[in-house]
């Protein structure tokens, strides 16, 4: 397809493969209340091998006690640690942060759980490495983390992104683009609801390698497709994309459960990390679509064209070998993790 078409593929392959070092995987730290001034704390960093961990550490408040004495492992790429704490008067209203944060280049997401189910989600970063305990977040807070997660959770999932990109290659007319990303849109929308809901429940890794192979398929339809091969995916890519966006939103559930909602705002937490999620993807197509315009244009200042439809061809081609390869990748990789 286009030039930053091909960019992107090559972008998404290297960063789906460094995606795996420590630096650029998230933290994560639980704490979940069990009694009024009682903790049970989660710490899980990247790591690499047995005996090298990322380092950054939970900064408590100062007098929080260790009830029980921290329990470690390592547990392939993660270093995990177990604790329970205990503050006088909890930990409402005192910060909490993570040293040596801001010499990385990963975040932590942090979730908080109070005896009576309200959940409070921070993102900590290497700008901003510390946060407040609340009492229960307002309406606006959690609106706003839930739709920043949404956006982050698109932006790095390369795997959604490169699903994305296929479509636009397949579809090209921009009216076209349109409907197959709405259509995409409603049907993960609707296994999203449902599976954080609990009204569904499948296995995530059975999900993670499925949505790999609903890639390579895409991949080889746009192969087909310019070798002049008629399909249901080229005649109805919106069927396709309905289809197989009710896969994909099974796997925006699994990345949603792992921080949890927020018992008195599920309506909101909801609904703004959907929205999130549509807007980093509105953003990637607007960016391949407009990438793709400039491509077309500079190709038709300088060659006639039989030529540019040409060089277009051989660049989907070329890009939709490239998502293939990466998407395959994963499936296996993703298959035989699971059986393993």
């Amino acid at each position: 397809m286009r030039c930053l078409a091909m960019l992107l593929v090559v972008l998404g392959a290297l960063l789906g493969h460094s995606a795996q070092s420590d630096e650029l995987r998230p933290g994560f730290l639980e704490l979940r209340q069990t009694a009024s001034d009682t903790y049970s704390l989660l710490f899980k960093i990247p790591a690499r091998g047995d005996d090298l961990r990322l380092a950054i550490y939970i900064k408590l408040p100062l007098d929080t006690d260790d009830v029980t004495p921290p329990r470690t492992r390592f547990s392939g790429a993660a270093y995990i640690e177990r604790r329970t704490i205990r503050r006088n008067g909890g930990l409402t209203g005192q910060t909490i942060g993570i040293d040596g944060l801001s010499g990385t280049f990963t975040d932590v997401l942090v979730r908080i759980e109070s005896l009576g189910g309200a959940i409070q989600t921070e993102r900590l970063s290497p700008t901003k490495a510390t946060f407040v305990v609340e009492t229960a977040p307002g309406a606006w807070v959690v609106a706003a983390t839930y739709l920043s997660l949404g956006i982050e959770h698109i932006l790095f999932g390369f795997d959604h992104l490169l699903f994305v990109l296929a479509l636009v290659i397949l579809v090209r007319d921009w009216r076209r683009v349109a409907l197959t990303v709405t259509a995409f849109t409603v049907a993960h929308s609707i296994t999203l609801a449902a599976a954080t809901l609990g009204l569904v429940d499948v296995p995530g890794p059975p999900v993670e390698a499925a949505i790999a192979l609903s890639i390579v398929l895409v991949a080889v339809e746009i192969v087909n497709a310019r070798r002049g091969m008629r399909s249901l995916t080229a005649d109805w890519p919106w069927v396709v994309a309905f289809c197989f966006g009710l896969l994909h939103g099974f796997g925006f559930a699994g990345a949603l459960a792992e921080v949890g909602l927020p018992h008195h705002a599920i309506p909101i937490a909801l609904l703004f990390f959907n929205l999130g999620v549509e807007i980093g993807q509105l953003v990637f197509v607007a960016a391949v679509l407009a990438a793709g315009w400039l491509f077309r244009h500079a190709l038709e200042l300088r060659l006639e064209p039989r030529l540019v439809r040409r060089a277009v061809i051989r660049l989907d081609v070329t890009a939709a070998y490239a998502i293939g390869t990466v998407a395959a990748f994963w499936l296996i990789e993703r298959t035989l993790a699971y059986f393993a």
